[in-house]
């Protein structure tokens, strides 16, 4: 392993990630405060550690050459692939889907991870495919690389995860120099699989102890964002109610920090994950909202600028990816909690509770990291 010139190293980066993990846990300890259930299960201390172990596994990744993974790219896919399958068979099922593999108290959602890997893979196939990025045959075959990943993430079902796997696959592909012409007929082809997918998705539909791609609760959410009820004391429905509720009474100041009342008289739910946004525009209003939307910004301008400083493409996409992949977690989620999108199970990133999506983009920051500090070494 060469020499690594730590000069080169992104602490503007780093430091904005340790503000909004830190930020997070103290969010997270504040909105479960009035819940006796999740303290006792120790929840701010998990996060805690994962955040502990985030930032070790930043730097181990940082420290690997970023290039060492295109050498093993088609070994991790198997592994995903095959870790996904075992999960179908074995993992934990919970909330009407099997997403988990359960270790004592702590849950571990492989799918998380599999958005790294394939933003690598892809990086990797693209980078080698540059020169015919333009020709049908390598954008099918774009597209059945992800398929082997994303049908099994699909069948758990998580279909907002396939969503994202989706979107960086788009992105990526984007980024690799798509013309414009083959970039509307990607966007035709896969306006036309949603099309007819969706469909076939709905002949699926079951209840929640049995198969499909589809569950009753996601049609519920489909269905109560593009038709609310008037009464809005239950389910789905209410949780956005509330949600626009704690923003609205946030106003520009917020309420200070732990003095919410949505919050603390516990009226907003998942509100340590799904709602955390709506939460912290209670407390700290607008401006904090705002200030918590900035930061992400400047992480994924700085996640842009590593793709703009590297000294190859696989590195260059690498570094895209991840800022495709904070961005669009960012907006879905914000989206979600200001009723501009139907509830999904998209955190937002480094605030949320969760382990494995905290994790992964310590590991998607480590990557970045890899980039910076070795991006002099391919410049002639």
């Amino acid at each position: 392993m060469r020499n690594i010139s730590w000069r080169h190293f992104d602490f503007w980066l780093l430091g904005a990630v340790a503000f909004l993990t830190i930020f997070g846990v103290a969010m997270i300890s504040s909105a479960i405060a009035g819940n006796p259930t999740l303290v006792e299960a120790n929840t701010v201390t998990k996060q805690m550690i994962f955040a502990a172990a985030g930032f070790a596994v930043m730097f181990l990744t940082a420290v690997i050459d970023y290039r060492y993974w295109s050498a093993v790219s088609n070994f991790l896919y198997l592994i995903t692939a095959g870790i996904l399958a075992v999960l179908y068979l074995f993992g934990a099922t919970l909330f009407g889907s099997t997403r988990w593999f359960t270790l004592g108290p702590i849950l571990i959602q492989p799918s998380e991870i599999a958005k790294i890997i394939i933003i690598l893979i892809l990086a990797d196939f693209f980078s080698k495919n540059i020169e015919k990025i333009n020709q049908p045959l390598t954008i099918l075959r774009s597209v059945l690389v992800t398929g082997g990943i994303m049908i099994w993430v699909l069948i758990q079902p998580d279909l907002s995860t396939s969503i994202v796997l989706l979107v960086l696959w788009f992105a990526l592909l984007w980024a690799s120099g798509l013309k414009v012409k083959q970039l509307l007929i990607a966007s035709g082809a896969g306006a036309m699989a949603l099309l007819v997918g969706f469909p076939l998705m709905l002949l699926s539909y079951s209840n929640e102890t049995t198969g499909g791609l589809i569950k009753p609760y996601q049609i519920r959410r489909i269905i109560n964002f593009l038709f609310p009820e008037e009464d809005a004391s239950y389910g789905a429905i209410y949780n956005v109610q509330q949600a626009l509720i704690s923003i609205g009474s946030g106003g520009w100041l917020g309420r200070g920090y732990g003095s919410g009342s949505q919050v603390q008289l516990r009226f907003l739910k998942v509100r340590h994950s799904d709602f955390i946004f709506s939460a912290l525009a209670e407390e700290f209003g607008f401006a904090g909202a705002l200030a918590v939307l900035l930061l992400l910004a400047f992480i994924i301008y700085r996640c842009l600028r590593a793709a703009r400083m590297a000294g190859d493409t696989y590195g260059a996409l690498t570094a895209y990816g991840v800022a495709a992949l904070i961005t669009f977690q960012t907006i879905v989620n914000v989206s979600v909690n200001l009723k501009l999108l139907p509830v999904t199970g998209l955190t937002l990133p480094f605030v949320s509770y969760g382990g494995s999506s905290l994790i992964t983009l310590f590991i998607g920051i480590g990557l970045v990291e890899s980039v910076i500090l070795r991006h002099k070494e391919l410049e002639f």
